[in-house]
This record gives C-alpha cells, sequence and structure tokens, in this order.
C-alpha cells in the first residue's frame, strides 16, 4: 500500500511537520498555488493534460497511478497543475457551440447557452457533486477515521473532472453528427442511438469515479460507487420500451433556457 504522506516534507525526527512546511500544506495553500498557477499558461503542462484526456477513453487506470505518483513525490492527491482544467474548459465551449449550430441558435442565443452550460452545468454541478462525495467518502468509506486518512476536496474535484470529460466528448461531440439526422427522428433507431449514447457516457461517468476512489489506499467498499450501473441499465431499457428519447429532451431543455 502506497504511503498517504511524504517523508521527504517532514523535518523533524518525531514525524511532524515544521510550522513553515505545515503552512505549505494547508487546504488554503495548495488551492492559492492552484489558483495562482491559473493565470500563468507558462507553467501548464498542456501535453500531459492532453495525454491524460486520451488514457482516460483508453485506460483510465494509467492516469490514476499518476496520481499516487503525485501523492509520493507532493504529498497531494489532487491536482497543482489545471492545464486539464483550461482544456476541459475549451472543450466545452467549443462543444457547446456546436450545439448551439446544430440547434439553429442565433449568436446571442449560443452564448446564452455556454454561459449556462459552462458555470451551471460544469462549474455548479461539478461542486456539488465533488462535494457530495467528498462528505460521503470521508464520512462512510474511510477504513481509519485520521487526518492523515483523508480524501482532498481538490481531489474529490478532480475525479469529477476525470468522469465529466467522456462524457462531454460522447454527448456534446460525438452525438452531434447524429442529432438532426437520426437521434431526434421520431423513430425506433433515432431514439435508440441516442439513449445509447446517454448509456455509454454516464455508464464511463460512473466507473471513472469508481476508479478515483479505488484507488485510494485508506478507502474501503469502494464497489458501492458502482451500483448506480443497476438503475443505469432498468432506465436505458424503460426509456427503449416507453420510446424516451434523452437527447430530444436535451434539445429541447436547451432551447427553453435561452428563451
Amino acid at each position: 500500500m502506497l504511503p498517504t504522506t511524504s517523508f521527504n516534507s517532514r523535518s523533524q525526527g518525531n514525524g511532524v511537520l515544521s510550522p513553515r512546511d505545515a503552512a505549505r500544506h494547508t487546504a488554503g495553500a495548495k488551492r492559492y498555488k492552484y489558483l495562482r498557477r491559473l493565470f500563468h499558461f507558462r507553467q501548464m503542462d498542456f501535453e500531459f493534460a492532453l495525454w491524460q484526456m486520451l488514457y482516460l477513453f483508453t485506460s483510465p487506470q494509467r492516469v490514476y497511478r499518476n496520481f499516487h505518483y503525485r501523492k509520493q513525490t507532493k504529498d497531494q492527491w489532487a491536482r497543482d497543475d489545471p492545464a486539464f482544467l483550461v482544456l476541459l474548459s475549451i472543450w466545452l465551449c467549443v462543444s457547446t457551440v456546436g450545439f448551439g449550430f446544430v440547434l439553429d441558435m442565433g449568436f446571442f442565443e449560443t452564448i446564452k447557452l455556454l454561459l449556462w452550460v459552462v458555470f451551471i452545468d460544469c462549474v455548479g454541478v461539478g461542486l456539488l457533486i465533488a462535494t457530495l462525495m467528498w462528505f460521503i467518502s470521508n464520512k462512510y468509506l474511510v477504513k481509519q477515521q485520521s487526518r492523515d486518512y483523508d480524501v482532498e476536496w481538490g481531489y474529490a474535484f478532480d475525479v469529477h473532472l476525470n468522469a465529466f470529460y467522456p462524457l462531454l466528448v460522447i454527448l456534446h461531440f460525438i452525438q452531434l453528427f447524429f442529432i438532426n439526422y437520426v437521434i431526434i427522428s421520431d423513430s425506433v433507431i433515432g431514439y435508440f442511438v441516442g439513449n445509447t449514447l446517454w448509456l455509454i457516457a454516464i455508464g464511463y461517468y460512473i466507473y471513472v469515479t469508481f476508479l478515483g476512489y479505488s484507488a485510494l489506499p485508506f478507502l474501503k467498499n469502494t464497489a458501492i460507487l458502482l451500483y448506480p450501473f443497476a438503475l443505469l441499465i432498468m432506465l436505458y431499457l424503460i426509456s427503449l420500451a416507453c420510446g424516451w428519447n434523452f437527447t430530444k429532451m436535451l434539445c429541447s431543455f436547451y432551447k427553453y433556457r435561452v428563451k
């Protein structure tokens, strides 16, 4: 099992952090460092962030192995480089503009949709989910209640971003090529294709979230995070039987938002 605290950062023989090192490891100090780098693009490793985005589709376990390495070298699980968040934001903006084009929205309607998607769907919902998972994991999944064994809120937010990226690509990019000609038609093929893409996207979100928390060696019973798969499959089968078209509902919701 990997250590949860880096011994290189300790400066006293009894294993207690010196006041200077302790200040550097506070949540506020880490948050300040992260936000400060957000305005210095030259300090961001975009190449590595692109590597992570690729492997979130092909081998997400490799992405979380890097989080282990960060914990050993920098004594934190969460990312200290905002490059991934910046690239995700660019992806979100481009795909939302594409959605506006496909739905035949005007310029100001597309801008309004973009603001809704970025600040409410991504940031707002992301903060809510990360906070909820941070609370649940620290309250019920930690093997040993201790300051040395707790889930960082920043890591919970990173797990959400990791899981959100494949969902974004599938629903906001790949799906765009099928909306007008296949998905929103009133045919069985339409809602089958659309709902199947939703099944894959949300399934990715659940699986990548599970991998994120199961990667922490001090958590237990993380398999319960896979239980929503049963509800997801059930909802998918019901939607096919009832003829519900989730993508058509999403398009109608987007159009309602920008009125």
